[in-house]
């Protein structure tokens, strides 16, 4: 399977502007700027969509874990994140709250560290991973 998307920058770094269009057009020439990174500027920005991909694809990876050991998560909702110093992501950081029927704290942690560990997008980060996480 391969997915895409694609940015358009026009200008010089600090006064240009720039979309992102994604494969499924759910992002449709959405802009970006250097406001919207480094300031409060409307649209959004490479590291909260890193921010978005790697809490979607932690809780969707903490569902199959749960499910692999036997419990099926009422809801999980998971918020992520991304610091961005000096130029480079330097961590991203999980804040999970879960309802699940039936199963213990330690069990529950059990799995989150797992999905923290081996869902698709933290394999792909290079920086420090990290989570909390509430079972309600």
């Amino acid at each position: 399977m391969i997915r895409n998307a694609s940015a358009v920058w026009n200008g010089t770094g600090k006064e240009g502007t720039g979309h992102l269009t994604t494969q499924s057009t759910v992002l449709n020439k959405t802009q970006y700027s250097f406001n919207t990174r480094f300031a409060d500027g409307v649209g959004t920005n490479p590291e909260e969509l890193v921010a978005a991909a790697h809490a979607g694809c932690f809780t969707m990876k903490l569902s199959f874990v749960l499910n692999a050991a036997g419990f099926t998560a009422t809801s999980i909702d998971t918020k992520c994140e991304i610091t961005f110093l000096d130029g480079a992501i330097t961590k991203s950081h999980l804040i999970v709250n879960a309802t699940i029927p039936d199963i213990s704290n330690e069990q529950f942690q059990a799995c989150v560290k797992d999905a923290e560990a081996n869902c698709p997008i933290s394999k792909l980060l290079n920086t420090s991973i990290s989570s909390e996480a509430v079972l309600a």
